[in-house]
């Protein structure tokens, strides 16, 4: 079976920035493989275009430009925010709003979004809503360990279940 749309695929891979030789931000191996339900769309398009058509054991290596990957840094995505939304009780907590502390708030439709602390102003917190990998370049190599047909009930929930997927 090769990698196509609608099956699960087990993977390990090493995500670095820049390139082969670049630093490694994330290691996914052996003990705790990347299983994943492959072209339900939560990938990102050039990483599946990469993995589509491989094979059992098939290695893979490939970079994704910014652009490709989590988009480019942008100025409209630092916001200032009045502090006093993050007041419980009247009271702020310290811990919370401390510089390079990650909060998630919400989307103007209400969807979960995570932003970085950069600068606590006297009445105003300025967040970053950048993804953290925005403006970098990627490369992934690693091993595709498995391919299976998805059930369908993984096809109608979006998700894998069982071993390395979402458990009941």
């Amino acid at each position: 079976m090769k990698v196509a749309k609608n099956s699960v695929v087990t993977l390990t891979y090493t995500l670095r920035y820049d390139g082969v030789d670049g630093e490694i931000i994330q290691k996914v191996d052996d003990d705790k493989p990347f299983v994943h339900l492959f072209g339900n769309g939560t990938l990102l398009p050039v990483f599946e275009k990469n993995l589509d058509g491989l094979e059992p054991e098939a290695d893979f290596a490939f970079g994704l430009t910014s652009s490709e990957g989590y988009g480019e840094l942008t100025d409209t995505a630092i916001i200032e925010i009045d502090k006093s939304i993050f007041e419980k009780d009247g009271k702020i907590d310290d811990n919370l709003l401390k510089i390079g502390n990650v909060i998630t708030m919400q989307d103007q439709e209400g969807h979960p979004i995570d932003g970085r602390v950069t600068e606590i102003k006297e009445d105003k917190v300025v967040m970053d809503f950048n993804h953290p990998l925005a403006g970098r370049d990627l490369y992934f190599s690693g091993k595709v360990i498995d391919i299976r047909e998805a059930s369908e009930e993984e096809l109608s929930h979006g998700h894998v279940h069982g071993a390395g997927g979402h458990q009941h």
